[in-house]
C-alpha cells in the first residue's frame, strides 16, 4: 500500500461530504434555504431532510449555548437601551404564554430563523434540554413537509432548476 492511501481516501470522503456543506449552511440561516439549496444540488430526498435538520440543530445547539453569551454582549454594545415593550415582543410573549417552548420551536422553521428562534427560546430561560428536543421535533417534521412539497411540486422544480 502506498503510503498516501489514508490521506487520498480522507479526501474521498471530504469530496462527498462537500456537497451537503451548502444545505447545511443555508438550513442554519433560513430553515427553507435546505430544501431549496438540496434541490438545487440534484441530492435525494431523504438526503435533503437529513441535512436540513442538521443544518437546523447546528445553529440551535451553537445559539442554545451561546444565547445568553452573545445576548449580554449585544446589550453592552447598544448604544440606546433597548424597549422592553415592542410588538414583536408582546408577539413573542403571547405565543410562549399559550404554546411554551414548543410553540416556539413549532414556529421557528415558519416566522423565525433557526437561529433567531433558538435565541428567542433562550430569552426565556428554558432549559437547553427542552429547547434542542422541541427544536429537534419540529425540525425533523417540517423539513419532511417543506422537501416533500418542494420536490413533489413539478412546477417549482422546473422553475428553480430550469
Amino acid at each position: 500500500m502506498p503510503a498516501t492511501w489514508p490521506l487520498e481516501r480522507s479526501c474521498k470522503i471530504m469530496e462527498s461530504f462537500s456537497v451537503y456543506i451548502p444545505v447545511i449552511l443555508a438550513s442554519m440561516l433560513k430553515f427553507v434555504g435546505g430544501p431549496l439549496a438540496g434541490l438545487a444540488l440534484n441530492l435525494t430526498l431523504t438526503e435533503t431532510i437529513l441535512c436540513t435538520v442538521g443544518g437546523m440543530m447546528l445553529s440551535v445547539i451553537i445559539f442554545t449555548f451561546l444565547g445568553r453569551i452573545i445576548r449580554f454582549g449585544w446589550e453592552q454594545i447598544r448604544k440606546t437601551p433597548r424597549k422592553r415593550f415592542t410588538k414583536s415582543s408582546r408577539r413573542a410573549v403571547t405565543i410562549y404564554r399559550k404554546f411554551g417552548i414548543a410553540g416556539i420551536a413549532c414556529l421557528t422553521p415558519l416566522l423565525f430563523t433557526p437561529i433567531g428562534g433558538t435565541l428567542l427560546a433562550v430569552s426565556f430561560k428554558a432549559s437547553p434540554l427542552r429547547i434542542m428536543s422541541w427544536m429537534l421535533v419540529f425540525a425533523v417534521f417540517w423539513a419532511v413537509i417543506f422537501c416533500w412539497a418542494i420536490y413533489n411540486l413539478a412546477d417549482l422544480r422546473k422553475l428553480i432548476l430550469d
